[in-house]
């Protein structure tokens, strides 16, 4: 049974040597001579031209004919935009959610822009004995909350400014909508004051709230885009004021923006 697994695992290792140079290439982003190229792969120039004839042969590089650099052809190209095509963000980003929680001890989350605002649809709780609970569904005020702020910042301006309005001629016609046992909602703010917060989560590429939904309860989220540079999810962070850390460069803000990094990266942004 070991024996199996072993050659199921087993690689063919002259494939992964000639692959230094498709690596090369795309650290450089750019045409690259073969001295340069082979020096990247750490490899001789006359080991490594043999791979580049048979990868210019099936499309993955090609070749310069006046400077003679290579670089990534066509088929690399097709494997990129198929790769994009086929990476779903939420699918790429879930298997994230356990590691960020238990760096900063606090419960994590993905939200996505929905018809309602953006809604929650993966969670991970703190590993902490005390923490906050999120729930699947949940929706996030545009106005007064991490995640809400954080896609108001990104997404169309005429589109959010649509949005608050439609709530407030919501709560102008329903004032007793208010759900029992639930804290009143938040005023509205005006607009100009709105866009002087959503300058502020652009300037930091983060959005927080302090207390704002639940008194001694703090969130921060940071933005996910993908390749044609649009937002396409908030990873949220929420936890007891006590002992969750606010700052714009603290441990929470650092481990947010590289989890969020890491899956615009896989996105292609």
């Amino acid at each position: 049974m070991v024996a199996n697994t072993d050659r199921a695992q087993r690689g063919i290792q002259s494939i992964e040597v000639g692959g230094q140079l498709l690596l090369a290439l795309v650290h450089h982003g750019r045409p690259m001579a073969l001295k340069d190229l082979a020096f990247e792969a750490g490899m001789a120039p006359a080991k490594a031209h043999p791979y580049l004839v048979s990868f210019g042969r099936i499309g993955l590089i090609e070749q310069d004919a006046n400077t003679g650099h290579y670089f990534l052809g066509l088929l690399a190209l097709q494997l990129g935009m198929i790769s994009l095509q086929q990476a779903n963000p939420v699918q790429v980003a879930t298997p994230l959610l356990g590691a960020l929680a238990q760096r900063i001890g606090h419960t994590v989350a993905i939200a996505v822009w929905g018809a309602r605002g953006a809604t929650i649809v993966r969670l991970e709780a703190s590993p902490a004995a005390v923490h906050v609970n999120m729930r699947h569904g949940t929706v996030f005020s545009p106005t007064n909350t991490a995640s809400g702020r954080l896609f108001a910042a990104y997404l169309d301006a005429a589109l959010m400014k649509q949005r608050i309005d439609d709530v407030r001629r919501h709560r102008s016609a329903n004032p007793e909508s208010s759900v029992p046992g639930m804290p009143a909602a938040a005023p509205l703010p005006s607009w100009r004051e709105f866009e002087r917060q959503l300058e502020e989560v652009r300037a930091h590429g983060l959005s927080r709230s302090v207390g704002e939904v639940l008194p001694g309860v703090n969130a921060m989220a940071a933005p996910v885009f993908d390749h044609t540079g649009a937002i396409v999810l908030a990873i949220t962070a929420i936890g007891p004021a006590a002992v969750f850390d606010t700052r714009w460069d603290g441990a929470v803000a650092r481990a947010l923006r590289e989890c969020a990094a890491q899956v615009s990266q896989r996105l292609g942004a």
